[in-house]
């Protein structure tokens, strides 16, 4: 059996960061579920040796710091940070308000940057780990109507996370993004010490992909449509 990992989870009290949680453990590793209320990680993943609840609000670094702090008070260290908490407000960008849409930055882009922000000195300190984001189409290519605030919160992270790869040292296994849908993202190939993490490698040419992959999206949503112009 490979050697056990510590895995921070946010938003693990619902929805895929359950089944993040309970993959993890299934593959023999511990895991530090995060959501507003612990409870609710105990009511979604039930009393686990290997299992450690602590409430967490990402919108607040404070409390990212300390949930970060508690994992490694009880475990030790932290391996694999994935950054799954987020919200999703919908409407005319016209009638949302501006509380609405800043709540949706909050969430959703400053949360991932205040738990990195926490963990990051400790992964430095181990010279190893690994950061994941989820993203989504949104942060990709943004095309729909009521989704304005998501977009921009996702276009968000897609540049802070490219922006934050190349800049982690060579000899840990770096940070990445993945994207929802993606069945291989690049974050689950993990590189030697000695070797420079792919995503180091391909940074360069990745908001060139990323445009190309978000045009051929835009035309097909479009084609879709009769009466909608073509990109």
């Amino acid at each position: 059996m490979a050697q056990q990992q510590v895995w921070l989870i946010t938003g693990a009290g619902r929805g895929l960061g359950v089944d993040l949680a309970k993959a993890a453990l299934a593959a023999g590793h511990a895991v530090v579920a995060t959501a507003r209320r612990a409870e609710r990680i105990t009511d979604a993943l039930g009393e686990h040796d290997e299992v450690l609840a602590v409430a967490l609000d990402v919108t607040d670094p404070t409390a990212a710091d300390t949930a970060v702090q508690a994992a490694v008070q009880h475990f030790g260290r932290v391996d694999v940070v994935v950054n799954n908490a987020g919200s999703f407000q919908a409407g005319f960008f016209e009638e949302t308000t501006p509380d609405a849409f800043r709540s949706q930055i909050e969430t959703t882009l400053f949360g991932p940057v205040n738990v990195t922000r926490a963990v990051l000195p400790q992964m430095r300190a181990q010279r190893s780990g690994l950061v994941v984001t989820i993203s989504s189409t949104a942060g990709i290519a943004a095309g729909g109507e009521f989704v304005t605030a998501y977009a921009a919160s996702k276009f968000g992270v897609e540049g802070f996370m490219e922006a934050l790869a190349p800049r982690l040292p060579r000899s840990a296994s770096g940070p990445c993004w993945s994207s929802r849908g993606s069945s291989a993202p690049n974050c689950c190939r993990r590189s030697p010490p000695s070797t420079p993490h792919p995503r180091s490698r391909t940074t360069p040419t990745a908001p060139t992909r990323r445009w190309r992959r978000g045009e051929a999206w835009t035309a097909s949503r479009a084609a879709t449509r009769p009466n909608s112009p073509q990109p």
